[in-house]
């Protein structure tokens, strides 16, 4: 563990000499339709952010919107909305389209066309791919922390109904994701196909939707600022949002089901701001989780905050925790999550492990491809 602290030390180092590149974005065509025409960037350098004012597109002398970034040598992905994620870019017939991904090496100039925006066509009605194991416990589950309700998911393996077994249990963030493409944003993690294919011991998986509009909230430890202009700080709901997990969320669950209930078989999962309210989670009740999935995480929002917790709290967490990143979500992120881990290795007597793929993107596609990486890893016992 010590060398591979000091590997990873010298990897930040050196990221730290790379220099930054003058990156000018240029739209040359937008639909007709395009009523709303504050046009922004949301990508891997601003946490997917899609009203993010610094990244606002601008009208030059041709009419054309521009926008221009300093970002260091790498590849970043991005998609371009107006405002919000129900007006992002779409195919031309309305299909959805991927990130769009760009490795910067250079100065550049990097000209864009938005084909069609997903809102000025007729929703498709997408047919439901949860399976037969998957319930949904209650559509306004109430959270006496943050006085609201939230829908809330649940997994039982396949034999649950006709054994005595008592089962693990995974809690997983952005339950709209985790289950079911009807619900999902931009696809779904697979979770329960995976669970029930695999030659593995399966585990009860407790899904719970974000809030909307109070996701950054509720899986924000720590007051931010979403960009340097904004001039209002999201309030942090984090701490209460894991309190409900623990406090009520999880003596529900171990009341109505046969779970396991200790450390050791209680496992916290999410990606992006999810899998930074993971971390979190671990570290401020640490004989509660035994073991978390870090995917993608968005540490930048309080990075300062994050360590100074770490250096408070992480001798204490003794568990299994599985950080993941892919190369393509841009250098910033990868080399903020090598920093978190390199600085809670450092004091844990935690199992972790690192893992950065070449080809990883910020998108429950490539999530649900590391899905069952992380799960294989997770416990031995469970295959």
């Amino acid at each position: 563990m010590i060398r591979l602290i000091f590997i990873l030390k010298a990897i930040l180092f050196s990221s730290i000499l790379l220099g930054q590149n003058n990156i000018h974005f240029e739209i040359k065509s937008i639909p007709s339709n395009t009523d709303n025409k504050n046009l922004y960037m949301a990508g891997s350098f601003n946490n997917w952010n899609p009203g993010d004012e610094k990244y606002r597109f601008n009208k030059n002398e041709r009419g054309n919107y521009c926008l221009n970034l300093n970002l260091n040598t790498g590849s970043y992905e991005f998609k371009i909305t107006r405002g919000g994620w129900d007006k992002v870019e779409c195919k031309k017939d309305g299909s959805w389209i991927e990130n769009r991904i760009y490795k910067i090496e250079s100065d550049s100039i990097i000209e864009l066309s938005i084909e069609g925006w997903e809102d000025k066509f007729t929703t498709k009605q997408k047919s439901s791919t949860a399976g037969k194991n998957v319930q949904i416990i209650d559509t306004a589950f109430y959270i006496p922390q943050l006085n609201r309700t939230r829908r809330i998911w649940v997994y039982l393996p396949d034999n649950y109904k006709v054994s005595k077994k008592k089962y693990p249990v995974l809690y997983m963030h952005d339950g709209q994701n985790v289950f079911d493409d009807k619900t999902s944003l931009a696809g779904e993690w697979g979770v329960d196909e995976y669970l029930d294919t695999a030659n593995i011991t399966r585990c009860i998986v407790v899904a719970i939707d974000n809030g909307g509009e109070k996701r950054m909230n509720e899986y924000a430890p720590y007051d931010f600022k979403p960009n340097r202009d904004a001039s209002k700080s999201v309030t942090a709901e984090g701490g209460l949002y894991i309190d409900f997990i623990v406090k009520t969320l999880k003596p529900f669950i171990d009341k109505k089901y046969r779970t396991l209930r200790d450390k050791n078989n209680t496992y916290i999962t999410g990606s992006s701001l999810g899998g930074l309210i993971s971390l979190y989670a671990v570290l401020k009740y640490p004989k509660v989780f035994g073991g978390a999935g870090i995917f993608s995480p968005a540490f930048w929002i309080c990075e300062p905050q994050l360590l100074n917790y770490i250096k408070a709290r992480g001798k204490k967490v003794n568990s299994r925790i599985y950080f993941y990143c892919g190369k393509q979500e841009g250098e910033s992120t990868v080399q903020d999550m090598l920093k978190i881990f390199v600085d809670l290795a450092s004091i844990s007597r935690s199992k972790m492990t690192s893992v950065i793929r070449d080809n990883g993107r910020h998108n429950e596609e490539t999530w649900r491809k590391e899905f069952p990486l992380f799960y294989k890893w997770l416990n031995p016992r469970l295959h």
